[in-house]
């Protein structure tokens, strides 16, 4: 562990260790963020109790144009706070120079999504081979899951509250008679309705569960997917499903729910740029949300989910 050379700066690491208690590893990298502080504050020739907040403001410039991520720059003020606080106890100092300092935001990282051809595979996946008498009903339910949340980029807790038959009590349902197409009618984050269309593919995978979905059904369960108990599905068992069937298709990553909703929504956009229609899609409040997926340019594209999305151009088998 790096160690800074004053002797005040060593007396707060031991005050951290002994009466703070801080983590071996929290302790290693506020000794750091004291070495860089010793060594920015002698390179200016300042002493560090006489330090002012247009020093520590240009410290924290100096640290960000030597590389350092946010996250590292964040801990080091954090050390550096905590000790002119300390120092301020001890009435060593009269003021505390980092006090209004804040660490340069992180920018947010693009979601982890599939590639394409993998999201392909992963949707038209057959379900889980299994044994039994309800192999084929549970590999049936799990491939309808697939293409439902790639499908119609459903959230974990829309696509599992999901009734069989719309009505006052159910939080969603699918209409696969709708005239302008199959939809799923969900209630979104902030008890916020709305209406997602669902491709060919979906349907086609949904109509093959629902023929064998009384075989696992508890009687007057609502829920259109159940566990072997015939109830309701938890987000637990969905995920470990999910991840199961990822594994057998090849996939070269570990596949959770929403990885899926963040590929309908990458792919939408990279095929037609319509972040409007694609935010609409997606039940976001704000389109900054979904601006995380993509820098393209705002284009005006007419249906953009038949046109764009991959599995809506599935043909449905008949028969």
């Amino acid at each position: 562990m790096a160690t800074p050379s004053s002797p005040e700066l060593q007396a707060f690491l031991q005050h951290l260790a002994v009466q703070r208690r801080l983590a071996e590893r929290t302790l290693a990298m506020y000794a750091e963020a004291l070495v860089r502080l010793e060594r920015l504050a002698a390179a200016v020739g300042v002493t560090l109790q006489r330090a002012e907040v247009h020093h520590l403001r240009g410290f924290v410039v100096q640290l960000r144009s030597a590389g350092l991520a946010p996250r590292s720059i964040a801990i080091a003020l954090a050390a550096w706070r905590g000790l002119y606080r300390w120092w301020g106890q001890h009435g060593q100092v009269a003021a505390n120079p980092v006090d209004g300092l804040r660490p340069p935001k992180a920018p947010k990282p693009l979601p982890k999504a599939l590639s394409v051809q993998q999201a392909v595979v992963l949707a038209a996946h057959p379900g889980l081979a299994g044994e039994g008498p309800h192999a084929a009903a549970l590999a049936a339910r799990d491939h309808a899951i697939g293409e439902l949340l790639y499908g119609a980029g459903l959230r974990i807790g829309e696509l599992l509250g999901l009734d069989v038959q719309g009505g006052p009590q159910a939080a969603g349902w699918l209409d696969l008679q709708d005239r302008d197409g199959a939809t799923a009618h969900v209630l979104g984050k902030g008890s916020k309705r709305r209406s997602v269309p669902v491709g060919a593919a979906a349907v086609t995978a949904l109509q093959a569960w629902l023929a064998q979905r009384p075989t696992l059904a508890a009687a007057e369960e609502r829920a259109l997917f159940v566990s072997l108990r015939g109830t309701r599905l938890s987000p637990n068992q969905l995920r470990l499903r999910l991840a199961q069937q990822a594994q057998q298709a090849g996939l070269p990553t570990k596949v959770h729910p929403h990885m899926l909703r963040h590929s309908y929504a990458s792919h939408l956009l990279q095929s037609s740029g319509d972040l409007r229609a694609v935010q609409e899609l997606l039940g976001h409040a704000s389109i900054s949300t979904t601006q995380v997926y993509t820098k393209l340019d705002f284009q005006h594209l007419a249906k953009v989910y038949d046109a764009a999305h991959p599995r809506a151009k599935a043909k449905p088998k008949v028969g």
